[in-house]
């Protein structure tokens, strides 16, 4: 990829498909950042009605440059990002989806945090925010996988979703535009092969805000993952993981065929929760949080409310705790 690339300038790229009443507010939301220069690049990924209107009519006159794109065929939320990233020019890439929102110090704090770091760091994300159709937040997720992560990638190690992160020109350049062959697990495919490149650096407050509501996301198909994105990804890195020894292959198993467990769980799916885990425990009993969940598969659906209630209650209160300590210390 080339590109006449503008020092300072953040691009912020939309991939929207068929959810116009969420859009304007997304918009507006990067409009009321308290960074410049910012540009806009809206993808409709050919949703059934245009969605161009509905960035005319939002509020854009903070922003340094405004452009909506449209497939003419549908093509996939990550074919929308890689055609944003084509069609923008700024030295720093954000990802915003169409149904999320950000707060307005977003993006100069994360700037900010590419500014105060060394240069070896290429990628910087932001803690997330989850709210209901209600608006009341269910959890916070709160980044702390930093620094060289490959290692820790290949072990599970929770990251935050395309809402939440920057990316430097430079980096995406280097490692190529996301695998449009996967309909789930886009986001951590890239954040895996990003990782070979760069570090990864943290803004912990939740700055980015992921409605988790009634209205379908692309996480909600168990047998896609299972049957498509699970030995796509194993197949993969796989290879990756081999190179660094072994044990880091092994341990991409366990982790892969946990998070598809945890799927599974989500979907009722009990007989593939334990199948699964049960091939995570065999490829790599180091990780100990495979035993709990394994548990809690064996346990059924009653098992798997009780467990999802306290996990709500704790990520929540871990959450405000930790932004209230970052505020405070931002304010002293």
């Amino acid at each position: 990829m080339s590109h006449d690339t503008e020092s300072g300038l953040v691009s912020v790229v939309v991939p929207a498909y068929g959810r116009p009443e969420y859009l304007d507010a997304a918009v507006e939301s990067v409009n009321d950042q308290t960074y410049a220069p910012i540009e806009l690049v809206v993808v409709d990924d050919c949703s059934p009605d245009p969605i161009e209107p509905i960035v005319a009519d939002a509020e854009t006159d903070s922003l340094h440059r405004v452009h909506v794109v449209r497939h003419e065929v549908n093509r996939g939320a990550n074919a929308a990002r890689n055609t944003g990233i084509e069609a923008s020019r700024g030295e720093f890439v954000a990802f915003l989806d169409d149904d999320d929102y950000w707060r307005p110090r977003k993006v100069e704090k994360q700037v900010r945090a590419f500014e105060n770091a060394s240069d070896e760091v290429g990628f910087v994300y932001t803690g997330q925010e989850n709210v209901a159709d209600d608006g009341t937040t269910t959890n916070y997720r709160v980044p702390e996988t930093r620094g060289w992560v490959t290692h820790e990638l290949f072990r599970g190690a929770p990251l935050c979703s395309f809402s939440s992160v920057m990316v430097r020109r430079s980096v995406i350049d280097e490692v190529g535009l996301l695998d449009t062959r996967f309909p789930s697990w886009q986001d951590r495919e890239w954040y895996l092969r990003v990782s070979e490149v760069c570090a990864f650096e943290t803004v912990t407050e939740p700055l980015a805000v992921r409605r988790v509501d009634s209205h379908g996301q692309i996480s909600d198909n168990y047998e896609q993952k299972r049957d498509v994105s699970y030995p796509l990804f194993l197949e993969k890195h796989r290879p990756l993981a081999r190179k660094y020894g072994r044990r880091h292959e092994k341990a991409l198993v366990a982790a892969q065929s946990r998070s598809l467990a945890h799927a599974a769980l989500m979907n009722g799916q009990y007989r593939d929760a334990v199948r699964f885990l049960l091939r995570s425990v065999r490829y790599d009993p180091s990780q100990a949080e495979s035993f709990p969940a394994l548990a809690v598969a064996l346990g059924g659906e009653r098992a798997v409310k009780a467990v999802q209630h306290v996990k709500r209650f704790l990520e929540r209160f871990r959450g405000r705790t930790k932004f209230r300590s970052d505020t405070n210390e931002t304010n002293v």
